[in-house]
């Protein structure tokens, strides 16, 4: 079964390109963080935050380990390791018709890899 958000979404995590980002995003996309309680709204925001994710935890190391999906979403499991503490997630991603990201989960265990994280993170946004 063809996805061709979700082939675009594997294309960016190989090539880091952040235009091919922005154009998977969807203008009313929402991103979910596993360090933020609320959601975040609009493909800026969302952009924002998956473009600092990518950085922090998609780097050298970072792979995809399982994959289930049906015919508009997908979960991706992945794992990297960063500072000696193991990251283990999932990112939970709703395409559109169109194949763009509507909807984006991230969700991280164990709370040491999220406390990391929410670290990391905090400072990429802050030099952004």
């Amino acid at each position: 079964m063809g996805m061709p958000g979700l082939d675009k979404w594997y294309g960016f995590m190989k090539s880091h390109d952040h235009a091919a980002l922005r154009d998977l995003l969807h203008p009313d996309a929402v991103f979910e963080s596993p360090v933020v309680h609320s959601p975040q709204r609009g493909r800026d925001i969302v952009f924002k935050y998956l473009a600092a994710a990518e950085q922090v935890l998609g780097g050298l190391g970072f792979t995809y380990t399982g994959e289930w999906r049906n015919e508009t979403s997908a979960v991706l499991e992945f794992e990297n390791e960063i500072e000696g503490i193991k990251i283990n997630g999932i990112d939970m991603i709703t395409f559109d018709a169109d194949g763009r990201i509507t909807h984006f989960k991230v969700m991280v265990r164990p709370l040491k890899a999220i406390n990391l994280l929410h670290r990391l993170m905090g400072e990429m946004l802050a030099r952004q």
